[in-house]
């Protein structure tokens, strides 16, 4: 595997990244042979001993991109700090590729029919084929950031999370594009024709 370590507000010697790449080859066994990692180090994170040091870890593996970041008090603390997580989220990836893009192609298929007019009516639809809601999940809200969302879905080893941003006070969603890279959705609230906004 491919190792590029980066840092910032730090002297990155030579030892320290020879430590870094030696624990990411425990990687190799659940990532892809042509995979690339690229660690980032940031000294100065926060104020907290135990937290001061930032280290974010991108793994492409197999044209999936895997991503995830901890604190410690200390590079190779958090390094430790962060490669379960991301060891768990390289065979998440592993295990269930086929099954996303099942997933993905069966979503399209409905929306082509959608658009085409193909789809049953609801009096078409069986009783026991009728849409409904089997599960209710109610959670506080913590504001955070895009990147502290981000996080937090990687962490959870989803393709999308919900949650309160911090900067616009309001719900949105996060989620992982097909390109690897990550989508927004941002809700925008549609006012009656003639009704004005107010000044703050």
């Amino acid at each position: 595997m491919k190792t590029t370590v980066k840092a910032r507000n730090l002297e990155l010697t030579e030892r320290l990244r020879g430590q870094i790449e030696r624990k990411l080859h425990r990687l190799d066994r659940v990532a892809h042979p042509d995979a690339e990692a690229t660690v980032e180090l940031i000294a100065n994170a926060s104020h907290a001993n135990d937290a001061s040091h930032l280290a974010e870890v991108t793994l492409v593996s197999n044209g999936t991109v895997i991503r995830s970041a901890a604190s410690g008090a200390n590079p190779i603390a958090a390094i430790d700090r962060l490669l379960d997580k991301l060891e768990r989220q390289a065979v998440r990836s592993k295990e269930k590729p086929r099954a996303g893009r099942g997933r993905a192609a069966e979503a399209t298929a409905t929306l082509v029919r959608e658009a085409t007019g193909s789809l049953a009516t609801d009096a078409e639809l069986a009783p026991e084929q009728a849409p409904a809601v089997v599960k209710i999940k109610r959670f506080d809200m913590v504001p955070m950031f895009e990147e502290d969302a981000i996080d937090r879905m990687e962490e959870l080893g989803h393709d999308f999370f919900v949650f309160l941003n911090a900067e616009s006070e309001s719900i949105c969603v996060i989620y992982r594009r097909t390109d690897g890279a990550y989508g927004l959705i941002e809700p925008v609230l549609e006012r009656p024709k003639g009704q004005r906004r107010t000044a703050r």
